[in-house]
């Protein structure tokens, strides 16, 4: 979807911190270079994160690595996004997932939807219907399976913005969300258990795919990567007990089998079931390694993540959180190597 010249973009993934130290590390991380810092739904809200980055940024692009769908009502998901692309003066990205059954129903208390990719597509299909109400003045007439709006009164009207334009991104492992995000999205999150063949031979093609069935340019959409990246003992140790850890989950298991690596995710499963947790990283082995992570040495990890990705994925996160003050070298140095020519 991208020219096979083109070197990705850099960004940064917020940690999970208080709202107090979110404003700092965005400040940080529009200095150092990042193009756009991301927050997660793991410890913390992802939005709200954002709406303090916005307020001491100017340029750094904020966005949702993903915000969880399935937990919220689009009209509420609605509202949040336009305060924060008006907030942010355009800069904000809305980023959604629709994470597993368990945790939509024991984590968040909500119900699991019999299709998760049409309650997906009516739930972006809502957003814009209210975006569309406010800016423009349309009525409010959603008539689907999942969702019913059709109120919308000048006393809950917040009217048009500057920026009412927002990117919605969707993020996904398998060919489902991948084919609906080209059909209805601005771009597409792959999950860090990926390969480079598994993003061009299975995502990229759903992706064109999706467009195509919408009459869409697939080279309009913005395929970004999340990224393992291995340059010591101690990201090796962290790298691969993630890699086992994702392998283990069912839902993974086509990108485990495109590489022929399907006995050692269904061991991975029953070791996970034992909560076996040790063994498992046992299991990934140097090559499945190479396969899902760039491993090279911090001086040589900015030509890794370009050989890989340039032409392929427009964004680049590195599977780990931004703090500034710790690593500084580092990070600067992968930044400035990634925009180096």
């Amino acid at each position: 979807m991208q020219s096979h010249q083109s070197v990705p973009a850099l960004d940064a993934s917020l940690p999970p911190v208080s709202l107090a130290e979110a404003g700092n590390i965005a400040e940080a991380a529009e200095q150092v270079g990042f193009k756009t810092l991301w927050a997660s739904e793991t410890q913390h809200d992802p939005f709200l994160p954002l709406a303090v980055a916005a307020s001491r940024t100017s340029e750094l692009q904020l966005g949702t690595a993903v915000a969880i769908a399935f937990a919220r009502s689009p009209g509420v998901v609605a509202y949040t996004a336009w305060d924060l692309a008006q907030a942010s003066g355009g800069r904000f990205i809305l980023g959604l997932g629709t994470q597993v059954k368990p945790h939509i129903e024991r984590r968040f208390g909500m119900p699991w939807p019999e299709s998760p990719a049409d309650k997906l597509r009516e739930f972006v299909g809502a957003l814009r219907a209210l975006w569309r109400t406010w800016q423009y003045g349309d009525a409010l007439a959603v008539r689907g399976e999942y969702f019913r709006l059709s109120l919308m009164s000048p006393f809950f009207n917040p009217g048009p913005i500057d920026h009412p334009d927002i990117p919605i991104f969707l993020a996904g492992v398998n060919v489902g969300l991948a084919r609906l995000a080209g059909e209805i999205a601005e771009g597409f999150h792959a999950h860090p258990l990926h390969s480079e063949r598994y993003l061009r031979e299975v995502i990229r093609p759903a992706l064109a795919e999706g467009a195509a069935r919408a009459g869409r340019d697939a080279n309009d959409l913005t395929l970004t990567a999340s990224v393992f990246m291995v340059t010591d003992e101690a990201s090796d140790f962290f790298v691969r007990s993630q890699i086992a850890f994702y392998a283990s989950t069912p839902s993974y298991r086509r990108v485990m089998a495109l590489h022929g690596w399907e006995t050692i995710a269904e061991e991975l499963s029953r070791l996970a079931r034992r909560q076996d947790w040790s063994a498992m990283s046992g299991l990934v082995s140097d090559e499945m390694l190479a396969t899902f992570a760039i491993v090279a040495s911090p001086s040589e990890l900015p030509l890794g993540v370009k050989s890989r990705y340039s032409g392929l994925a427009k964004r680049v996160i590195p599977y780990m959180p931004y703090y500034p003050g710790t690593q500084d070298e580092f990070w600067a140095a992968l930044v400035e190597g990634m925009q180096a020519k």
